[in-house]
Protein backbone atom coordinates (compact mmCIF):
# COMPACT_ATOMS: atom_id res chain seq x y z
CA UNK A 1 0.00 0.00 0.00
CA UNK A 2 1.66 3.28 -0.99
CA UNK A 3 5.11 1.75 -2.46
CA UNK A 4 6.14 2.57 -5.55
CA UNK A 5 6.55 -0.30 -7.69
CA UNK A 6 9.63 -0.51 -9.66
CA UNK A 7 11.03 -2.49 -12.70
CA UNK A 8 13.79 -4.82 -11.49
CA UNK A 9 17.33 -4.57 -12.99
CA UNK A 10 18.15 -5.75 -16.30
CA UNK A 11 19.33 -9.12 -15.17
CA UNK A 12 19.36 -8.15 -11.08
CA UNK A 13 23.12 -9.29 -11.00
CA UNK A 14 22.68 -12.58 -9.23
CA UNK A 15 25.76 -14.14 -10.69
CA UNK A 16 27.42 -13.83 -6.91
CA UNK A 17 24.37 -14.78 -5.46
CA UNK A 18 24.14 -17.87 -6.71
CA UNK A 19 27.46 -18.73 -6.29
CA UNK A 20 27.40 -17.94 -2.19
CA UNK A 21 23.98 -19.71 -2.31
CA UNK A 22 24.93 -22.47 -4.55
CA UNK A 23 28.23 -23.21 -1.92
CA UNK A 24 25.43 -24.17 0.76
CA UNK A 25 27.30 -22.24 2.95
CA UNK A 26 24.72 -20.51 5.60
CA UNK A 27 27.44 -17.81 6.93
CA UNK A 28 27.82 -17.14 3.03
CA UNK A 29 25.29 -17.32 1.59
CA UNK A 30 23.39 -14.89 4.16
CA UNK A 31 24.80 -11.44 3.47
CA UNK A 32 24.32 -12.29 0.15
CA UNK A 33 20.36 -12.78 0.42
CA UNK A 34 19.99 -10.07 2.59
CA UNK A 35 21.71 -7.40 0.11
CA UNK A 36 19.81 -8.77 -2.83
CA UNK A 37 16.14 -8.49 -0.47
CA UNK A 38 17.30 -4.48 -0.07
CA UNK A 39 18.10 -3.97 -3.10
CA UNK A 40 14.67 -5.22 -4.58
CA UNK A 41 12.19 -5.04 -2.09
CA UNK A 42 10.19 -2.89 -3.81
CA UNK A 43 10.63 -4.93 -7.55
CA UNK A 44 7.00 -5.77 -8.54
CA UNK A 45 8.02 -5.87 -12.61
CA UNK A 46 10.43 -7.90 -13.54
CA UNK A 47 13.12 -7.65 -17.30
CA UNK A 48 12.33 -11.03 -19.30
CA UNK A 49 16.40 -10.59 -20.11
CA UNK A 50 17.21 -11.98 -16.42
CA UNK A 51 14.51 -14.54 -16.14
CA UNK A 52 16.91 -17.46 -16.51
CA UNK A 53 19.42 -16.59 -13.81
CA UNK A 54 15.99 -16.11 -11.36
CA UNK A 55 14.88 -19.25 -12.26
CA UNK A 56 18.14 -20.92 -11.31
CA UNK A 57 18.38 -18.41 -8.13
CA UNK A 58 14.46 -19.94 -6.78
CA UNK A 59 16.15 -23.82 -7.30
CA UNK A 60 19.02 -22.73 -5.19
CA UNK A 61 17.21 -20.84 -2.65
CA UNK A 62 14.60 -23.62 -2.39
CA UNK A 63 17.01 -26.75 -1.85
CA UNK A 64 18.65 -24.74 0.90
CA UNK A 65 15.01 -24.49 2.87
CA UNK A 66 15.30 -28.36 2.75
CA UNK A 67 18.38 -28.35 4.91
CA UNK A 68 18.59 -27.66 8.76
CA UNK A 69 18.87 -23.66 8.45
CA UNK A 70 18.90 -21.13 11.38
CA UNK A 71 16.34 -19.11 11.58
CA UNK A 72 17.83 -15.47 9.79
CA UNK A 73 19.05 -17.45 7.30
CA UNK A 74 15.75 -19.09 6.45
CA UNK A 75 13.95 -15.52 6.77
CA UNK A 76 16.57 -14.24 4.28
CA UNK A 77 15.63 -17.44 1.75
CA UNK A 78 11.89 -16.75 2.55
CA UNK A 79 12.23 -12.93 2.04
CA UNK A 80 14.32 -13.42 -1.64
CA UNK A 81 11.61 -16.26 -2.56
CA UNK A 82 8.76 -13.66 -1.50
CA UNK A 83 9.99 -11.00 -4.26
CA UNK A 84 11.08 -14.17 -6.73
CA UNK A 85 7.38 -15.07 -6.15
CA UNK A 86 6.10 -11.82 -7.86
CA UNK A 87 7.22 -12.44 -11.43
CA UNK A 88 4.21 -14.17 -12.42
CA UNK A 89 5.90 -15.26 -15.74
CA UNK A 90 8.69 -17.96 -13.75
CA UNK A 91 6.86 -19.51 -11.50
CA UNK A 92 7.36 -23.48 -12.52
CA UNK A 93 9.80 -23.94 -9.50
CA UNK A 94 8.00 -22.89 -7.06
CA UNK A 95 4.78 -24.44 -8.32
CA UNK A 96 5.77 -27.92 -7.81
CA UNK A 97 4.35 -30.19 -4.97
CA UNK A 98 7.59 -29.81 -3.33
CA UNK A 99 8.25 -26.59 -3.28
CA UNK A 100 4.82 -26.04 -2.05
CA UNK A 101 5.16 -28.83 0.70
CA UNK A 102 8.58 -26.84 2.06
CA UNK A 103 7.05 -23.42 1.75
CA UNK A 104 3.54 -25.27 3.91
CA UNK A 105 6.23 -26.85 6.73
CA UNK A 106 8.07 -23.37 7.11
CA UNK A 107 4.77 -21.76 7.23
CA UNK A 108 3.57 -24.27 10.29
CA UNK A 109 0.62 -25.49 8.12
CA UNK A 110 1.25 -28.84 7.25
CA UNK A 111 -0.63 -30.48 9.38
CA UNK A 112 2.54 -31.90 11.29
CA UNK A 113 1.81 -31.09 15.11
CA UNK A 114 4.58 -32.15 16.51
CA UNK A 115 8.24 -31.67 15.05
CA UNK A 116 11.43 -30.96 16.50
CA UNK A 117 12.18 -28.13 17.85
CA UNK A 118 8.10 -26.94 17.61
CA UNK A 119 6.36 -24.26 15.21
CA UNK A 120 9.02 -22.39 13.02
CA UNK A 121 10.21 -18.80 14.31
CA UNK A 122 7.14 -16.46 13.84
CA UNK A 123 8.74 -13.92 11.02
CA UNK A 124 9.83 -17.16 9.35
CA UNK A 125 6.19 -18.04 9.16
CA UNK A 126 5.08 -14.63 8.06
CA UNK A 127 7.31 -14.72 5.54
CA UNK A 128 6.24 -18.66 4.42
CA UNK A 129 2.72 -17.22 4.11
CA UNK A 130 3.22 -14.48 1.94
CA UNK A 131 5.07 -16.81 -0.63
CA UNK A 132 2.39 -18.49 -0.14
CA UNK A 133 -0.34 -15.93 -0.76
CA UNK A 134 1.90 -15.05 -4.02
CA UNK A 135 1.91 -17.91 -5.79
CA UNK A 136 -1.94 -18.85 -5.08
CA UNK A 137 -2.23 -15.81 -6.30
CA UNK A 138 -0.63 -15.47 -9.46
CA UNK A 139 -0.42 -19.42 -10.66
CA UNK A 140 -2.98 -21.57 -11.41
CA UNK A 141 -1.01 -25.20 -11.28
CA UNK A 142 0.24 -23.58 -7.50
CA UNK A 143 -3.68 -23.47 -6.60
CA UNK A 144 -4.33 -27.00 -8.06
CA UNK A 145 -1.41 -27.92 -5.72
CA UNK A 146 -2.64 -26.67 -2.98
CA UNK A 147 -6.11 -28.43 -3.38
CA UNK A 148 -4.88 -31.70 -3.64
CA UNK A 149 -2.44 -31.74 -0.56
CA UNK A 150 -5.17 -30.35 1.47
CA UNK A 151 -3.29 -27.06 2.58
CA UNK A 152 -7.27 -25.70 3.73
CA UNK A 153 -7.40 -28.33 6.12
CA UNK A 154 -3.88 -27.57 7.68
CA UNK A 155 -4.57 -23.77 8.17
CA UNK A 156 -8.35 -24.83 9.75
CA UNK A 157 -6.45 -26.62 12.16
CA UNK A 158 -4.22 -23.95 13.41
CA UNK A 159 -7.30 -21.59 13.23
CA UNK A 160 -9.05 -23.99 15.82
CA UNK A 161 -5.74 -23.33 18.45
CA UNK A 162 -5.64 -19.70 18.32
CA UNK A 163 -7.21 -19.27 21.66
CA UNK A 164 -4.23 -21.62 23.39
CA UNK A 165 -1.98 -20.72 21.40
CA UNK A 166 -0.17 -16.92 21.42
CA UNK A 167 0.52 -16.57 17.97
CA UNK A 168 1.71 -13.08 16.18
CA UNK A 169 -1.54 -11.37 14.64
CA UNK A 170 0.64 -11.21 11.35
CA UNK A 171 0.29 -15.42 11.50
CA UNK A 172 -3.33 -14.74 11.63
CA UNK A 173 -3.58 -12.18 9.27
CA UNK A 174 -1.98 -14.58 6.61
CA UNK A 175 -3.22 -17.12 7.57
CA UNK A 176 -6.80 -15.72 6.78
CA UNK A 177 -5.44 -14.14 3.67
CA UNK A 178 -4.28 -17.36 2.60
CA UNK A 179 -7.59 -18.98 3.23
CA UNK A 180 -9.35 -16.02 1.20
CA UNK A 181 -7.25 -16.48 -2.69
CA UNK A 182 -7.99 -20.33 -1.64
CA UNK A 183 -11.48 -19.86 -1.10
CA UNK A 184 -11.86 -17.36 -4.38
CA UNK A 185 -10.31 -18.87 -6.59
CA UNK A 186 -11.11 -22.87 -5.97
CA UNK A 187 -14.75 -23.78 -6.05
CA UNK A 188 -14.07 -27.11 -4.56
CA UNK A 189 -11.89 -25.83 -1.65
CA UNK A 190 -14.93 -23.24 -1.10
CA UNK A 191 -17.13 -26.25 -0.68
CA UNK A 192 -14.52 -28.28 1.34
CA UNK A 193 -14.32 -25.46 3.80
CA UNK A 194 -18.16 -24.82 3.79
CA UNK A 195 -19.64 -28.34 4.10
CA UNK A 196 -16.31 -30.46 5.05
CA UNK A 197 -14.65 -28.26 8.01
CA UNK A 198 -18.28 -26.31 8.92
CA UNK A 199 -16.45 -22.74 8.13
CA UNK A 200 -19.01 -20.78 8.77
CA UNK A 201 -19.25 -21.89 12.59
CA UNK A 202 -15.37 -21.95 12.88
CA UNK A 203 -14.81 -18.62 11.18
CA UNK A 204 -17.83 -16.94 13.44
CA UNK A 205 -15.42 -17.98 15.70
CA UNK A 206 -12.42 -16.59 14.79
CA UNK A 207 -13.74 -13.53 14.23
CA UNK A 208 -15.70 -13.40 17.42
CA UNK A 209 -12.35 -13.94 19.22
CA UNK A 210 -10.48 -10.96 16.65
CA UNK A 211 -13.37 -8.22 17.94
CA UNK A 212 -13.30 -9.57 21.29
CA UNK A 213 -16.77 -9.55 21.64
CA UNK A 214 -17.98 -9.80 24.73
CA UNK A 215 -22.16 -10.87 24.99
CA UNK A 216 -25.18 -9.48 26.90
CA UNK A 217 -26.83 -12.58 25.36
CA UNK A 218 -26.36 -15.20 22.05
CA UNK A 219 -27.59 -12.51 20.34
CA UNK A 220 -26.76 -9.15 21.78
CA UNK A 221 -23.40 -7.25 22.12
CA UNK A 222 -22.66 -6.39 25.63
CA UNK A 223 -24.23 -2.51 25.83
CA UNK A 224 -21.43 0.19 25.39
CA UNK A 225 -19.59 -2.84 23.31
CA UNK A 226 -20.42 -0.58 20.19
CA UNK A 227 -18.95 3.12 22.30
CA UNK A 228 -16.12 1.61 23.77
CA UNK A 229 -12.61 1.72 22.36
CA UNK A 230 -12.06 1.88 18.84
CA UNK A 231 -11.04 -1.52 17.10
CA UNK A 232 -7.17 -1.60 16.91
CA UNK A 233 -5.69 -1.95 12.89
CA UNK A 234 -4.76 -5.07 13.40
CA UNK A 235 -7.97 -5.87 14.26
CA UNK A 236 -9.69 -4.71 11.63
CA UNK A 237 -7.37 -5.87 9.24
CA UNK A 238 -7.89 -9.61 10.51
CA UNK A 239 -11.61 -8.93 10.41
CA UNK A 240 -12.17 -8.12 6.57
CA UNK A 241 -10.29 -11.13 5.76
CA UNK A 242 -12.35 -12.77 7.75
CA UNK A 243 -15.52 -11.43 6.37
CA UNK A 244 -14.23 -12.57 2.71
CA UNK A 245 -14.24 -15.37 3.55
CA UNK A 246 -17.14 -16.12 5.19
CA UNK A 247 -18.59 -14.32 1.97
CA UNK A 248 -16.84 -16.84 -0.45
CA UNK A 249 -18.44 -19.57 1.26
CA UNK A 250 -21.88 -18.50 2.10
CA UNK A 251 -22.47 -17.50 -2.02
CA UNK A 252 -24.79 -20.01 -2.53
CA UNK A 253 -26.69 -20.13 0.65
CA UNK A 254 -30.05 -18.75 -0.23
CA UNK A 255 -30.11 -22.11 -2.36
CA UNK A 256 -29.75 -24.19 0.02
CA UNK A 257 -32.26 -25.68 2.86
CA UNK A 258 -31.07 -24.11 6.35
CA UNK A 259 -32.20 -26.24 9.25
CA UNK A 260 -32.81 -24.65 12.55
CA UNK A 261 -29.30 -25.18 14.06
CA UNK A 262 -28.07 -23.44 11.14
CA UNK A 263 -29.98 -20.63 11.28
CA UNK A 264 -28.87 -20.55 14.97
CA UNK A 265 -25.46 -20.34 13.83
CA UNK A 266 -26.31 -17.56 11.28
CA UNK A 267 -28.75 -15.52 14.23
CA UNK A 268 -24.98 -15.25 15.81
CA UNK A 269 -23.19 -14.46 13.30
CA UNK A 270 -25.64 -11.41 12.45
CA UNK A 271 -24.84 -10.45 15.73
CA UNK A 272 -21.59 -10.22 15.19
CA UNK A 273 -22.09 -8.36 11.65
CA UNK A 274 -24.12 -5.99 13.75
CA UNK A 275 -21.38 -5.17 15.90
CA UNK A 276 -19.34 -4.44 12.99
CA UNK A 277 -21.67 -1.77 11.56
CA UNK A 278 -21.42 0.28 14.72
CA UNK A 279 -18.35 -0.37 16.87
CA UNK A 280 -15.85 2.39 16.36
CA UNK A 281 -12.69 2.00 13.83
CA UNK A 282 -8.96 3.52 14.28
CA UNK A 283 -9.04 4.57 11.11
CA UNK A 284 -12.04 5.87 8.69
CA UNK A 285 -10.80 4.22 5.45
CA UNK A 286 -10.64 1.17 7.15
CA UNK A 287 -14.10 2.10 8.92
CA UNK A 288 -15.88 1.94 5.41
CA UNK A 289 -14.15 -1.36 4.15
CA UNK A 290 -15.04 -3.04 7.08
CA UNK A 291 -18.62 -1.82 6.36
CA UNK A 292 -18.50 -2.52 2.72
CA UNK A 293 -17.86 -6.03 3.70
CA UNK A 294 -20.33 -6.43 6.01
CA UNK A 295 -22.68 -5.60 4.09
CA UNK A 296 -21.94 -8.09 1.02
CA UNK A 297 -21.68 -11.21 3.42
CA UNK A 298 -25.27 -9.68 5.26
CA UNK A 299 -26.38 -10.10 1.67
CA UNK A 300 -25.67 -13.74 1.69
CA UNK A 301 -27.73 -14.81 4.51
CA UNK A 302 -31.18 -16.21 5.25
CA UNK A 303 -33.46 -12.91 5.42
CA UNK A 304 -35.20 -14.64 7.93
CA UNK A 305 -32.06 -14.14 10.41
CA UNK A 306 -31.57 -10.49 9.90
CA UNK A 307 -33.83 -9.26 12.31
CA UNK A 308 -31.27 -10.05 14.68
CA UNK A 309 -30.46 -6.39 13.61
CA UNK A 310 -33.26 -5.32 15.64
CA UNK A 311 -33.15 -6.83 18.31
CA UNK A 312 -30.99 -4.98 20.64
CA UNK A 313 -31.92 -3.47 23.82
CA UNK A 314 -32.59 0.51 22.81
CA UNK A 315 -30.16 2.61 24.40
CA UNK A 316 -30.95 6.56 24.84
CA UNK A 317 -28.49 7.98 21.86
CA UNK A 318 -30.07 5.01 19.93
CA UNK A 319 -32.55 5.94 16.83
CA UNK A 320 -35.87 4.27 17.68
CA UNK A 321 -38.57 3.04 15.92
CA UNK A 322 -41.72 1.30 16.61
CA UNK A 323 -39.96 0.36 20.46
CA UNK A 324 -36.71 -1.18 18.54
CA UNK A 325 -33.15 -0.62 17.87
CA UNK A 326 -32.89 1.25 14.24
CA UNK A 327 -29.34 1.88 14.65
CA UNK A 328 -27.91 -0.90 12.30
CA UNK A 329 -30.30 -0.35 9.76
CA UNK A 330 -29.47 3.98 10.41
CA UNK A 331 -25.50 2.63 9.79
CA UNK A 332 -26.39 1.15 6.39
CA UNK A 333 -28.33 4.20 5.27
CA UNK A 334 -25.42 6.14 5.94
CA UNK A 335 -23.18 4.12 4.56
CA UNK A 336 -25.21 4.27 1.52
CA UNK A 337 -25.43 7.46 1.34
CA UNK A 338 -21.79 8.17 1.42
CA UNK A 339 -20.69 5.75 -1.51
CA UNK A 340 -23.46 7.43 -3.53
CA UNK A 341 -22.43 10.55 -2.85
CA UNK A 342 -18.70 9.51 -4.27
CA UNK A 343 -20.50 8.20 -7.41
CA UNK A 344 -17.21 6.03 -7.27
CA UNK A 345 -17.51 2.30 -8.36
CA UNK A 346 -21.36 2.03 -8.10
CA UNK A 347 -21.39 -0.85 -9.03
CA UNK A 348 -19.62 -2.99 -6.52
CA UNK A 349 -20.38 -0.97 -4.09
CA UNK A 350 -23.81 0.29 -3.88
CA UNK A 351 -25.63 -2.47 -5.49
CA UNK A 352 -25.18 -4.32 -2.29
CA UNK A 353 -26.17 -1.76 -0.01
CA UNK A 354 -29.42 -1.52 -2.40
CA UNK A 355 -30.34 -5.03 -2.54
CA UNK A 356 -29.94 -5.91 1.57
CA UNK A 357 -32.04 -2.29 2.35
CA UNK A 358 -35.07 -3.62 0.05
CA UNK A 359 -34.93 -7.31 1.04
CA UNK A 360 -34.64 -6.49 4.40
CA UNK A 361 -37.27 -3.56 3.86
CA UNK A 362 -39.56 -6.27 1.82
CA UNK A 363 -39.18 -9.20 4.83
CA UNK A 364 -39.54 -6.74 7.63
CA UNK A 365 -42.60 -4.69 7.99
CA UNK A 366 -40.89 -2.16 10.64
CA UNK A 367 -37.87 -1.74 8.60
CA UNK A 368 -39.76 -0.54 5.71
CA UNK A 369 -41.51 1.33 7.78
CA UNK A 370 -38.06 3.17 9.29
CA UNK A 371 -36.68 3.31 5.89
CA UNK A 372 -39.36 4.89 4.06
CA UNK A 373 -39.42 7.84 7.17
CA UNK A 374 -35.76 8.35 6.58
CA UNK A 375 -35.54 8.08 2.54
CA UNK A 376 -39.35 9.61 1.44
CA UNK A 377 -40.71 12.12 4.09
CA UNK A 378 -43.87 13.07 3.80
CA UNK A 379 -43.57 15.38 0.16
CA UNK A 380 -43.97 19.36 0.93
CA UNK A 381 -41.09 20.71 -1.62
CA UNK A 382 -43.69 20.29 -5.03
CA UNK A 383 -41.41 22.80 -6.78
CA UNK A 384 -38.16 20.80 -6.88
CA UNK A 385 -37.91 18.13 -9.61
CA UNK A 386 -37.11 14.31 -7.89
CA UNK A 387 -33.79 13.90 -8.83
CA UNK A 388 -32.75 17.62 -7.82
CA UNK A 389 -31.02 17.94 -4.55
CA UNK A 390 -29.02 16.42 -1.47
CA UNK A 391 -31.30 14.26 0.23
CA UNK A 392 -30.66 10.47 -0.54
CA UNK A 393 -34.40 10.26 -2.03
CA UNK A 394 -32.72 12.88 -4.65
CA UNK A 395 -29.85 10.88 -5.10
CA UNK A 396 -31.57 7.35 -5.25
CA UNK A 397 -33.89 8.62 -8.17
CA UNK A 398 -30.70 10.13 -10.03
CA UNK A 399 -29.36 6.79 -10.14
CA UNK A 400 -32.85 5.26 -11.12
CA UNK A 401 -31.44 7.03 -14.78
CA UNK A 402 -27.91 5.69 -14.35
CA UNK A 403 -25.99 4.51 -17.31
CA UNK A 404 -25.37 0.85 -15.72
CA UNK A 405 -28.94 -1.10 -15.83
CA UNK A 406 -28.11 -2.92 -12.54
CA UNK A 407 -27.49 0.36 -10.81
CA UNK A 408 -30.92 1.99 -11.78
CA UNK A 409 -32.82 -1.20 -11.39
CA UNK A 410 -31.37 -1.74 -7.67
CA UNK A 411 -32.04 1.95 -6.55
CA UNK A 412 -35.54 2.18 -8.63
CA UNK A 413 -36.56 -1.31 -6.74
CA UNK A 414 -35.59 0.03 -3.27
CA UNK A 415 -37.94 2.93 -3.84
CA UNK A 416 -40.91 0.99 -5.28
CA UNK A 417 -40.68 -1.46 -2.18
CA UNK A 418 -40.54 1.52 0.22
CA UNK A 419 -43.81 3.25 -1.00
CA UNK A 420 -44.93 -0.21 -0.68
CA UNK A 421 -45.18 -1.51 -4.01
CA UNK A 422 -48.02 1.06 -4.98
CA UNK A 423 -47.77 2.83 -8.52
CA UNK A 424 -49.15 6.01 -7.54
CA UNK A 425 -46.97 6.53 -4.64
CA UNK A 426 -43.89 5.10 -6.66
CA UNK A 427 -44.68 7.85 -9.81
CA UNK A 428 -45.38 10.65 -6.99
CA UNK A 429 -42.15 10.86 -5.05
CA UNK A 430 -39.90 10.00 -8.56
CA UNK A 431 -41.99 11.61 -11.79
CA UNK A 432 -42.87 9.17 -14.37
CA UNK A 433 -40.49 10.13 -16.29
CA UNK A 434 -37.84 8.52 -14.16
CA UNK A 435 -39.83 5.75 -12.69
CA UNK A 436 -41.32 4.48 -16.47
CA UNK A 437 -38.07 2.40 -16.68
CA UNK A 438 -39.11 -0.13 -14.00
CA UNK A 439 -43.08 0.30 -14.72
CA UNK A 440 -42.52 -1.28 -18.43
CA UNK A 441 -40.35 -4.21 -17.04
CA UNK A 442 -42.95 -5.04 -14.48
CA UNK A 443 -46.03 -4.70 -16.85
CA UNK A 444 -47.46 -1.77 -14.75
CA UNK A 445 -47.56 0.87 -17.46
CA UNK A 446 -51.12 0.70 -17.14
CA UNK A 447 -51.39 1.39 -14.02
CA UNK A 448 -49.49 4.65 -13.86
CA UNK A 449 -52.93 6.80 -12.89
CA UNK A 450 -54.69 4.56 -10.53
CA UNK A 451 -54.65 6.30 -7.45
CA UNK A 452 -54.65 3.21 -5.22
CA UNK A 453 -54.96 2.93 -1.29
CA UNK A 454 -53.16 2.61 1.83
CA UNK A 455 -53.85 2.85 5.15
CA UNK A 456 -54.27 6.04 7.73
CA UNK A 457 -50.91 5.23 9.01
CA UNK A 458 -49.20 4.97 5.51
CA UNK A 459 -50.68 8.22 3.92
CA UNK A 460 -47.93 10.87 3.41
CA UNK A 461 -49.67 13.07 1.55
CA UNK A 462 -49.04 16.51 3.17
CA UNK A 463 -51.12 20.36 2.64
CA UNK A 464 -48.59 21.26 0.75
CA UNK A 465 -48.82 18.65 -1.69
CA UNK A 466 -52.52 18.30 -1.87
CA UNK A 467 -52.83 22.14 -2.38
CA UNK A 468 -50.73 21.68 -5.38
CA UNK A 469 -51.74 18.08 -6.75
CA UNK A 470 -53.52 19.59 -9.60
CA UNK A 471 -50.92 21.56 -10.61
CA UNK A 472 -48.25 19.20 -10.98
CA UNK A 473 -46.98 17.31 -14.06
CA UNK A 474 -46.81 13.53 -13.22
CA UNK A 475 -44.00 13.17 -16.36
CA UNK A 476 -41.63 15.71 -13.97
CA UNK A 477 -43.24 14.69 -10.62
CA UNK A 478 -43.28 18.88 -9.62
CA UNK A 479 -45.62 22.02 -10.31
CA UNK A 480 -45.01 23.61 -13.82
CA UNK A 481 -46.72 26.10 -14.88
CA UNK A 482 -48.70 25.82 -17.58
CA UNK A 483 -47.21 26.85 -20.92
CA UNK A 484 -49.34 27.97 -23.98
CA UNK A 485 -50.99 25.90 -26.19
CA UNK A 486 -48.69 26.43 -29.82
CA UNK A 487 -51.21 24.96 -31.88
CA UNK A 488 -54.23 27.83 -30.93
CA UNK A 489 -53.36 29.65 -34.18
CA UNK A 490 -52.93 26.92 -35.85
CA UNK A 491 -55.60 26.19 -38.97
CA UNK A 492 -56.25 22.28 -39.36
CA UNK A 493 -54.34 22.25 -42.52
CA UNK A 494 -51.93 23.44 -40.65
CA UNK A 495 -52.28 20.31 -37.76
CA UNK A 496 -52.33 17.82 -40.45
CA UNK A 497 -49.31 19.11 -41.79
CA UNK A 498 -46.94 19.17 -38.73
CA UNK A 499 -48.34 15.24 -37.50
CA UNK A 500 -47.38 14.73 -40.72
CA UNK A 501 -43.51 15.38 -40.41
CA UNK A 502 -43.69 13.79 -37.24
CA UNK A 503 -45.16 10.72 -38.25
CA UNK A 504 -42.34 10.66 -41.03
CA UNK A 505 -39.81 11.70 -38.60
CA UNK A 506 -40.44 8.45 -36.66
CA UNK A 507 -41.35 6.00 -39.60
CA UNK A 508 -37.53 7.22 -40.75
CA UNK A 509 -35.68 6.55 -37.43
CA UNK A 510 -38.27 3.38 -37.12
CA UNK A 511 -37.01 1.95 -40.35
CA UNK A 512 -33.49 2.67 -40.21
CA UNK A 513 -33.41 0.55 -36.77
CA UNK A 514 -32.53 3.69 -34.57
CA UNK A 515 -35.56 2.40 -32.35
CA UNK A 516 -38.13 0.15 -32.06
CA UNK A 517 -42.00 1.23 -31.80
CA UNK A 518 -43.93 -0.50 -28.31
CA UNK A 519 -46.90 -1.15 -27.88
CA UNK A 520 -48.83 -1.30 -24.58
CA UNK A 521 -49.69 -5.30 -24.34
CA UNK A 522 -53.06 -6.37 -22.31
CA UNK A 523 -51.19 -7.21 -19.99
CA UNK A 524 -49.38 -3.98 -19.04
CA UNK A 525 -45.79 -4.99 -20.38
CA UNK A 526 -44.52 -3.02 -23.64
CA UNK A 527 -44.45 -5.08 -26.84
CA UNK A 528 -42.76 -4.71 -30.70
CA UNK A 529 -45.74 -2.54 -32.22
CA UNK A 530 -47.29 -5.34 -34.72
CA UNK A 531 -47.17 -3.61 -37.89
CA UNK A 532 -49.22 -6.44 -39.31
CA UNK A 533 -52.16 -5.12 -36.85
CA UNK A 534 -51.14 -1.22 -37.20
CA UNK A 535 -49.71 -0.97 -40.86
CA UNK A 536 -47.82 2.20 -41.26
CA UNK A 537 -48.57 4.73 -44.02
CA UNK A 538 -46.45 4.69 -47.28
CA UNK A 539 -45.15 7.76 -47.27
CA UNK A 540 -42.42 8.56 -50.14
CA UNK A 541 -39.15 9.80 -49.08
CA UNK A 542 -39.60 13.19 -51.04
CA UNK A 543 -42.49 14.22 -49.51
CA UNK A 544 -40.58 14.75 -45.57
CA UNK A 545 -39.32 18.22 -47.16
CA UNK A 546 -42.65 19.11 -48.26
CA UNK A 547 -45.21 21.64 -46.77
Amino acid sequence: MGTTRHRGRAAMDVSALLERAGSGDQDRALPALQHFIAENSQCFLFDMEGRDQRRRLGQVVLRLLEGDLQPACQLACLGCLRILTRDKSNLRPFSTRGSLETLSRHAGIDGIEERVGGLPDSDVMVEALKCLCNLVFNSSAAQEKCAESGMVLGICQRIKLYNTRKLAPDIRFFDCRLLFLLTALRLDIRKQLAYELRGVHLLTKVLEDTLVVQWDNSQEVAAGEEGGCPLACEQTNCAMEILKILFNITWDLNKRQVDEEDASAYRHLVAILRHCLLAPVEEEDQAEELHSHTVNLLGNLPLMCLDVLLMAQVQPSSAEYLGLNMDAVDSLLDFLNKKVERGHRLKETVIPALNLLTESARGHRETRKFLRMRVLPPLRDVQTRPEVGDTLRNKLVRLMTHPDTDVKHCAAELLFVLCKENVARFVKYTGYGNAAGLLAVRGLMGSCWSEGTYSEDEDTDTEEYKEAKANINPVTGRVEERSADPMVSMTEEQKESEAMKLFILFDKLARQKIFQPMSLAPDGKLVPLDEATHPLVEVRESESDSD
